[in-house]
């Protein structure tokens, strides 16, 4: 897929200037001129964490499928931005787009990989394109964008933001793609800290629960997915307002931390999760018995509005 630059919003030509220092608070880095890239910026997560990054002074560049959605959440942003079409998991694209923004605002010193999709169903029947396609864009487009701009945040000591799950954590049935691939980025920034730490690059892995989002919404148009969801033990039967676990993660951010929390309990979860699969598995015999007689029903394409951008572009592209 061609990916290169499909415009720009905000104001002003290229930002070079200086490299930005730490604020005032202990262990935090000030937004104000940091360049911040973030993919998957059409909507939701994506969107509001860009929104929340440019209004404490950093420049953003948008990258996503969508150019008409990008220009419209670049149109609300405060300050020096840009937007690029590319799909995350094209490795000449990204590496198209990482120069073309190291070019434009003159460094990279945040990465943000969002971009992500999601499907439901039982395993067996789920369809294998889709499932595929999940496994792709999630890990394999996260390890794309890191590859793509490592080189740039290396040269600027930057830090590099995988975007997980709580599924990393707990992973439930009917979501087997999800979860796989949530549980390889996990592992994946675990690992790639320990390689480019002497290079002062840091990477922090994020974690979100269900949070009020179009992929979530789409899950819960399914009346088994939601049902199952709303079964769940509590916390985790919630849906969480966007907002609040934006704001946590840019918290994060501004701390570089390596571990990042969009819902309170989720820092507690971390403690039990060992023993999370088997208390899962317990329950989730229990419930597909129950459901089973309603699964063929379930919807096995990708969900949401993103699911189905991401399925517009590749028929169009093939």
């Amino acid at each position: 897929m061609s990916g290169g630059v499909s415009g720009a919003g905000g104001a002003g030509g290229a930002g070079g200037g200086g490299r930005a220092g730490r604020a005032g608070r202990r262990g935090c880095w000030q937004l104000e001129g940091q360049v911040a890239v973030v993919t998957g910026a059409a909507r939701g997560v994506g969107e509001l964490l860009a929104r929340k990054l440019s209004a404490r002074g950093a420049k953003v560049a948008l990258v996503g499928l969508e150019p008409e959605e990008l220009a419209r959440v670049a149109g609300r942003l405060h300050g020096e931005c840009g937007h690029w079409y590319a799909d995350v998991t094209d490795a000449a694209a990204m590496a198209r787009v990482a120069a073309e923004v190291e070019q434009r605002f003159g460094r990279v010193d945040i990465v943000v990989a969002n971009a992500g999709v999601a499907s439901g169903g039982p395993f067996a029947d789920s369809d294998p394109d889709a499932w595929r396609r999940v496994i792709e864009v999630n890990l394999i487009g996260g390890a794309v964008t890191a590859r793509a701009f490592l080189p740039a945040l290396g040269r600027g000591r930057g830090y590099f933001l995988q975007i997980a799950s709580l599924a990393a954590m707990a992973p439930a049935p009917m979501m087997t793609a999800y979860a796989a691939s949530k549980s390889g980025v996990e592992a994946f920034a675990h690992s790639l800290r320990g390689e480019v730490a002497h290079r002062g690059i840091r990477v922090g892995v994020g974690y979100l629960s269900w949070t009020d989002t179009d992929m979530v919404r789409g899950a819960d148009r399914d009346a088994v997915m939601r049902e199952l969801r709303r079964g769940l033990p509590w916390p985790a039967n919630r849906t969480y307002p966007l907002g609040p676990a934006v704001d946590r993660l840019v918290s994060g951010i501004e701390r570089r931390a390596p571990h990042l929390y969009a819902q309170w309990w989720l820092r507690g979860a971390q403690g039990v999760r060992g023993y999370l699969p088997g208390v899962i598995a317990a329950a989730g015999r229990r419930e597909m018995r129950r459901f089973e007689p309603r699964l063929k029903g379930v919807s096995r394409g990708l969900m949401g509005a993103g699911g189905a951008a991401d399925e517009r572009d590749r028929t169009l592209r093939n």
